[in-house]
C-alpha cells in the first residue's frame, strides 16, 4: 500500500507546486522507473503540442498516459475485454505499459497517435503515482530526451538539454529499473518492446 502525500511528506510541497503548474498548461520533468520523463495534462493540447516539440517527436507515433492507480484509468477500463482487465491486475503497478482500446476515441489524437489504442501505465514509482493523485488523473509520460536521444538519467542532464523549455523538474531519484517499460498487447501478451 502506498504511502499517502501529506503535508508531512517531504515532497508534498513540490509534487503540490508540480500538480497546480500542469494544471495551468506546465511541462514538468520527473523521475520514473528507469529514466526521465516529462509530463503535461493529456487534454491541454497546446501543453501536449510543446511536449512534442521539445522533443522533436511527430505525433502520428502517440505518447504514454501514467496514472496512480486503476481507477483513474476507469475512462478506459470500465468497457475493456476480460483478457485487459486480467493483465492490468497482473501487470499494474509496475514498468508495464499496456495498449488499451479506446473505441470512444476519449484520448486525443495527440495523445493516441494514428493508433486506436492507448499506451497506459500504472507504474511501480510512488513520486509518479503521488503527482498524478495530486493532479487529479493521468498525465501525459514520454522519455526525456529528443527524439533519436538516449533517454536521460541525471537531473543535470536534463538542465543542460531542456535548460528554461521547461517550467520543473520535480527531483527526486529513479527506480530500480534499467531499462524503459515494456510495452505489451493485453489482448494476447505479445510484447511490443521488451
Amino acid at each position: 500500500m502506498e504511502v499517502p502525500v501529506t503535508a508531512q511528506s517531504p515532497d508534498w510541497w513540490h509534487i503540490e507546486q508540480a500538480a497546480d503548474s500542469l494544471m495551468a498548461g506546465g511541462v514538468w520533468a520527473y523521475p520514473t522507473e528507469a529514466v526521465w520523463g516529462l509530463g503535461c495534462d493529456p487534454w491541454d493540447p497546446e501543453a501536449v503540442e510543446r511536449i512534442l516539440a521539445l522533443k522533436g517527436r511527430p505525433w502520428h507515433k502517440g505518447l504514454i498516459l501514467v496514472a496512480a492507480d486503476t481507477q483513474q484509468l476507469d475512462f478506459l477500463l470500465a468497457d475493456a475485454p476480460e483478457e485487459v482487465r486480467k493483465a492490468v491486475d497482473d501487470y499494474w503497478p509496475g514498468a508495464n505499459t499496456l495498449l488499451l482500446p479506446d473505441p470512444g476515441e476519449r484520448v486525443s489524437s495527440l495523445v493516441r497517435g494514428d493508433h486506436d489504442r492507448v499506451a497506459v501505465r500504472v507504474p511501480d514509482h510512488p513520486q509518479v503515482r503521488r503527482l498524478c493523485r495530486a493532479f487529479g488523473g493521468p498525465l501525459v509520460s514520454t522519455s526525456c530526451n529528443r527524439a533519436g536521444g538516449s533517454p536521460l538519467r541525471w537531473s543535470w542532464q536534463i538542465h543542460r538539454a531542456f535548460g528554461s523549455e521547461l517550467d520543473g523538474i520535480l527531483t527526486g531519484a529513479l527506480g530500480g529499473a534499467r531499462r524503459p517499460s515494456r510495452i505489451i498487447d493485453p489482448m494476447d501478451g505479445t510484447l511490443l518492446r521488451d
